[in-house]
């Protein structure tokens, strides 16, 4: 019985280091460079709907509450590198599902890649949302 074990628990340690390979790999994409970030003051996000197909472009000014769909979606930090850097826009998101008489559930609370939406994303069976840029209230971009 011993010789099964240990083939076993061999693959099992392959594949847990290669997955903390994949994991320190995105890891690694996401560091920080030295440099000044410039915060804005509204996360320019996209949505979709994935039962109509239909995209929708968000701006969700810091701290007020947006709506899309039964989604409530708040955007409490959005920065983004100057543009002399690598691009990249961040921005930490509270989302909450809110529908006509039951109580609201949290569904997202964290940071969100507009470089890597896949590494911080929201798991909902209807709506799918994303970061796409962040600018001030006064650009026209």
């Amino acid at each position: 019985m011993l010789p099964l074990i240990m083939p076993v628990r061999s693959a099992v340690r392959r594949y847990a280091l290669q997955g903390l390979a994949v994991f320190l790999g995105l890891l690694g994409s996401l560091t920080v460079l030295p440099g000044p970030v410039l915060a804005q003051q509204i996360a320019v996000l996209q949505g979709l709907n994935k039962i109509t197909a239909r995209v929708s472009t968000i701006e969700a000014p810091i701290d007020q509450p947006v709506r899309f769909g039964t989604l409530d979606i708040t955007a409490k930090r959005c920065s983004k590198r100057p543009p002399e850097e690598t691009p990249e826009s961040t921005a930490y998101l509270e989302i909450r599902e809110r529908r006509a008489g039951e109580q609201s559930v949290e569904l997202f609370a964290g940071w969100m890649f507009a470089s890597s939406p896949a590494v911080s994303s929201m798991e909902h069976p209807v709506y799918d949302v994303w970061v796409i840029d962040c600018r001030n209230a006064s650009s026209s971009d």
